[in-house]
């Protein structure tokens, strides 16, 4: 029968992704529901002592496999292993991340295990009465929001955006076991060859890990308006995001978004600049510990979840703000 919920919990070069601490958070709560375990996965070559980290995050066991043709992510040998990893072990439900890796590999384990996957999920909840999984998720381009259930086959199985759960607490005085599972993989499971790694060196930070977001909306005008918002965010030391009109107009980076159809943040600060409120954008912010919200128009929906609501003219306030912020800076500086 099948039992405990299982999260997959990345790792590149050796360092654990904070979407599978922000995973096993969410899991514990459905464990609850469940009276089942939390059951962290880890994949990787000498990671155990990294993964051993996961207890300290809520995780009731952890296991890994370890094998040098781990080491580097390729499709076949990790869902080689993860199909195994089932197969013996009969989990009731299997979480990723919706990460690059986790959207590569979490379709193809489903296939080959004979279930379902719901990706790319913004909320998980257990029905009180059939104890399935719900897993909601945007559709129809974020226009409605879709629960989705497994009934007939198991695992059940979902990938989560980074950023949407919230991992609990750091535990140090939690620890276990980390326990080993030997799955036969060799040089023949390589069915690409990796040459070489290439790292590209980004300036600007992951917006799911900012603590300072200054986003901007339709109303900075154009293009040119992030200018004015990145010199702002950087007197904070924050990062410039968007909506995803700005997108589409094509003034900024789709790994800017923020909304149902970008990503998930939970900075402590968000500054909403020219940004109406439509509900796709707010899915994506309105965890922010603290909002401001610049709007010309007074009856703006990103008002209503907002601590602080500023009616102006967002490309005059800006200016003015992060030469205010300038002079703070420099006084302090001194």
């Amino acid at each position: 029968m099948s039992k405990d919920i299982y999260v997959i919990a990345e790792q590149r070069d050796g360092v654990l992704a904070k979407v599978g601490k922000e995973l096993i958070g969410e899991a514990t709560k459905l464990a609850a529901d469940l009276g089942e375990k939390v059951v962290a996965v880890v994949l990787g070559s000498e990671i155990k002592d990294e993964a051993a980290k996961l207890y300290a995050y809520g995780a009731d066991e952890v296991v890994v496999i370890d094998n040098p043709v781990l080491k580097s992510y390729t499709t076949e040998p990790y869902a080689k292993a993860l199909t195994e990893l089932i197969a013996k072990c009969e989990p009731n439900i299997v979480l990723f991340g919706a990460t690059s890796i986790g959207r590569d590999l979490a379709p193809r384990v489903a296939g080959r295990v004979h279930t379902g996957l719901t990706a790319d999920c913004t909320g998980l909840a257990i029905d009180e009465e059939t104890k399935l999984l719900l897993m909601t998720r945007p559709a129809f381009g974020g226009n409605i929001m879709a629960t989705i259930v497994c009934k007939e086959y198991r695992p059940q199985m979902a990938t989560v955006r980074p950023g949407v759960m919230k991992a609990l607490e750091k535990d140090a005085s939690k620890t276990g076991e980390v326990k080993v599972l030997d799955v036969a993989l060799s040089a023949a499971d390589m069915n690409v060859e990796i040459l070489d790694e290439v790292k590209e060196t980004k300036k600007s930070v992951d917006i799911t890990e900012a603590k300072v977001l200054v986003s901007g909306g339709r109303g900075i005008g154009s293009a040119k308006g992030f200018d004015m918002l990145r010199e702002c965010a950087a007197e904070l030391g924050g990062e410039v995001a968007s909506s995803r009109s700005c997108v589409d107009a094509g003034w900024i980076e789709s790994d800017r978004q923020v909304g149902q159809t970008g990503k998930t943040v939970r900075p402590e600060l968000y500054i909403a600049c020219g940004i109406s409120g439509a509900i796709q954008h707010v899915a994506g912010m309105e965890n922010s510990e603290f909002v401001v919200s610049i709007n010309k128009n007074d009856t703006a929906a990103i008002f209503s979840v907002s601590d602080l609501g500023v009616v102006g003219d967002v490309n005059v306030i800006i200016p003015k703000l992060t030469e205010a912020l300038k002079k703070y800076n420099a006084e302090k500086n001194n």
